[in-house]
């Protein structure tokens, strides 16, 4: 399926829907940082996924995934007063490569520094068809450090399997989740097969809004050492493979640190940590999409434009 989104100019109706309807919906989040309690937030949500004029941010995303023939889910939340934009946030999507950050965060936060420094050596048939740092070093190996770099920055498949591997395989990793309270994110494959992302099997998936609080717990929150944080936030902000996506959707003084990833069935999904400019607090930010068709294509700018209702929203 192709984007029913053909021209920029296609969109204005659409986006300026959204800027009215999410900025006069934005502010149910519970100041002070703190989320709304599960029962409350999940009905609410709920609500908006499925009805057609429960929530204001309803209509308006749903006018963007008409614009662009998609299925989307948003989750976003500013850290400091605790707004939040939420669309489709408990419905599971394909995670696809953005799972590559909580795998990275998982290691971070089990491996010593030894651990991390070790290289590991992998043979030509381990290296994927998409793998364009670990390519480059089947005769000498990788550090492990290294390996989860090229994984987020560069979204190195073979590079994302080998740290897999050395946590103790996809199970490892879920299991890790649960260990932080995750409930909800499945991990059960390696690249490429967990790109299948057919839609109704759960393998694989996620919502917006468990994955965004994955993902700050690991950039933001005490799971992980002050270094540790540090470090795998310097990785994400040096991801190579987001342009078209958060990036675009946010003003340019605002620091991005995101990892993207694209699947089967249209899928195409992005996960960040926005600074935005002036020492504001960090915002996270969750888009995840998807279409019907098995060879369908997918439309960058669903998720930049997306952002831009997100980043009006808030404030």
């Amino acid at each position: 399926m192709t984007s029913v989104f053909r021209h920029p100019r296609s969109t204005l109706p659409a986006v300026a829907l959204l800027a009215v309807a999410l900025t006069a919906g934005c502010g149910h989040g519970i100041p002070g940082g703190t989320s709304a309690p599960a029962a409350t937030a999940t009905a609410a949500v709920t609500a908006a996924a499925v009805t057609t004029s429960a929530h204001p941010t309803d209509g308006a995303f749903k006018e963007l995934e008409q614009h662009f023939g998609a299925r989307l889910g948003v989750y976003a939340v500013d850290t400091g007063n605790g707004r939040e934009v939420a669309y489709r946030t408990d419905e599971r999507f394909a995670f696809a490569s953005t799972i590559k950050s909580l795998s990275a965060g998982a290691l971070l936060r089990k491996a010593t520094d030894e651990e991390l420094d070790k290289v590991v050596t992998y043979r030509q048939e381990d290296v994927l068809k998409w793998a364009p740092i670990t390519s480059q070093h089947v005769a000498t190996g990788m550090k492990v450090r290294d390996l989860a770099a090229a994984a987020i920055e560069y979204s190195d498949n073979t590079a994302a399997n080998l740290v897999m591997a050395e946590l103790g395989g996809p199970e490892a990793v879920q299991r890790t989740l649960r260990d932080l309270g995750d409930p909800t994110t499945n991990v059960n494959r390696t690249e490429p097969t967990l790109n299948e992302a057919t839609p109704g099997d759960p393998r694989d998936t996620s919502t917006p809004r468990v994955f965004a609080a994955d993902l700050r717990r690991y950039v933001l929150g005490d799971v992980l050492t002050e270094d540790r944080r540090r470090l795998l936030t310097d990785w994400l902000i040096g991801n190579t493979t987001g342009a078209p996506y958060i990036r675009a959707g946010v003003p340019a003084d605002w620091k991005i640190g995101d990892k993207t990833g694209n699947a089967g069935y249209g899928t195409r999904n992005d996960v960040a940590v926005a600074w935005p400019a002036g020492g504001r607090s960090p915002v996270v930010i969750v888009v995840l999409s998807d279409r019907g068709k098995p060879d369908a294509t997918s439309d960058d700018a669903l998720i930049a434009e997306a952002t831009k209702a997100v980043v009006t929203a808030l404030g």
